[in-house]
């Protein structure tokens, strides 16, 4: 019997192998070396190319900074570096000035060439959640439709959002479950840049890209309490060529996730910590169709995070999470530093088991290294309906801080390359 187990395992080896490593050559075609943002795409730099840009000032239009609220006056200036020519055009927030801002949407498409947020200043939020809630709204600033835009300047985004997570139902079980706004929302743009922003203290999500196409996300420093709940960093969903690069994350849930209808992928140099870790997911809720592929998640830090690199999925999902990378990473004392859970429940009622679920296959490990904060260091818990298929592990090195760190696999193909510890073996 162990004869013929051995047998059959050199055999799955053998069909596996093959593609795996078409996959991993794949992987340098679809995301060849690059580097992000240098000192030479900076804001200067931009300014000084070409003819001069229209500056407009909110100040120009009646923004006060004196605790009243200026949104107004942001909307007027807006519209007029939006659309007064042809040219590029910059919407300037002055540098050492507070503004309070109330939900506010900045819309496209507009007439100039290209247009410059340069946000020097800060920009605050209403601390009464009446605000949003009289008026079912769900999001604070939001960019919308516009080509060629870029969120810059080095000033800071505050949603003042204490009063959003005392109030939630996952910090106070006797509150209603409302969702709270997402401090800096973009939707349907393309060829967007953001970079060089503090956002802090949302009220849920810091930063969403949605619809978009063509982002390049970098130099942000994202920071909230540890204890708010739902404030992911920088959310992704249905966007295409999206890059993530040298960022700082420090929130109450994932530090990047990246769900449905996201496609190619790219996040490098984060440090993440507090939080919930790097995220694709969660996919398939309430029986949904669902699909990410070709992710590269690479040179990331997580300290004392809850989760690592982590792909979640509901039971009686569809759909696939596929050609996914997450390598050269370091671990600090991390929950659960590598893990993959198809049975993914985040609900008050039970999750029971179903004949469905979305699809994770061709997902590579790479080079991850550091201490995990409990027991199972890598774990892949997968569906009976739809089996993990095509699960590279290579050059892992995980220990337990004081413990002895195990990997164990259900209902998933591995293959295992290089020195990796510890090793995998699957539930019995």
């Amino acid at each position: 019997m162990g004869l013929e187990r051995l047998l059959l395992a050199s055999i799955v080896a053998m069909s596996i192998f093959p593609r795996m490593l078409l996959n991993l050559a794949n992987s340098e075609k679809i995301f060849p070396e690059a580097e992000g943002p240098t000192a030479e795409s900076s804001d200067e730099l931009w300014l000084r190319s070409g003819p001069p840009p229209r500056v407009v000032d909110v100040d120009d239009y009646g923004a006060e900074a004196n605790g009243c609220n200026d949104t107004e006056a942001f909307l007027a200036a807006w519209r007029e570096a939006c659309n007064a020519s042809d040219y590029r055009s910059v919407f300037l927030v002055p540098e050492g000035k507070t503004y309070l801002l109330t939900p506010v949407s900045f819309r496209g498409p507009c007439r100039a060439s290209s247009i410059t947020a340069m946000i020097k200043g800060t920009l605050e939020a209403p601390s009464n959640r009446s605000v949003w809630l009289d008026h079912d709204l769900q999001d604070w600033i939001t960019f919308e439709g516009i080509d060629r835009l870029r969120v810059l300047g080095g000033g800071t985004l505050n949603g003042n959002g204490q009063q959003w997570w005392i109030n939630s139902c996952k910090f106070n079980t006797s509150m209603p479950c409302v969702t709270g706004p997402t401090a800096l929302y973009f939707r349907r743009c393309t060829h967007l840049i953001v970079e060089d922003l503090e956002v802090r203290d949302s009220m849920q999500m810091h930063v969403a890209i949605a619809y978009s196409w063509k982002v390049l996300i970098s130099k942000l420093f994202i920071t909230a309490p540890g204890w708010s709940p739902n404030t992911d960093g920088i959310h992704v969903s249905n966007s295409k060529e999206v890059s993530i690069s040298d960022c700082s994350i420090s929130t109450g849930d994932d530090c990047i996730s990246i769900v449905t209808g996201s496609m190619f992928v790219r996040v490098t140099d984060i440090f993440c910590g507090p939080g919930h870790g790097i995220s694709i997911g969660s996919l398939g809720a309430n029986s949904s169709w669902a699909h990410v592929s070709d992710v590269l998640v690479e040179k990331a830090t997580l300290l004392g995070t809850t989760n690592g690199v982590r792909i979640k999925t509901w039971q009686g999902g569809h759909g696939y999470a596929e050609r996914i990378t997450f390598q050269d990473i370091s671990m600090n004392n991390v929950t659960n530093p590598i893990i993959i859970d198809q049975n993914y429940c985040d609900s008050k009622k039970r999750c029971d088991e179903q004949e469905s679920a979305v699809a994770v296959r061709d997902i590579r490990y790479r080079n991850i290294h550091g201490t995990s904060a409990s027991k199972v260091a890598v774990s892949f818990i997968c569906s009976g309906a739809v089996r993990c298929d095509g699960i590279l592990v290579q050059d892992i090195y995980l220990v337990g801080e004081g413990r002895y760190a195990t990997c164990s696999y259900t209902n998933a193909t591995i293959v295992q390359l290089g020195y990796s510890f510890p090793f995998c073996s699957a539930e019995m």
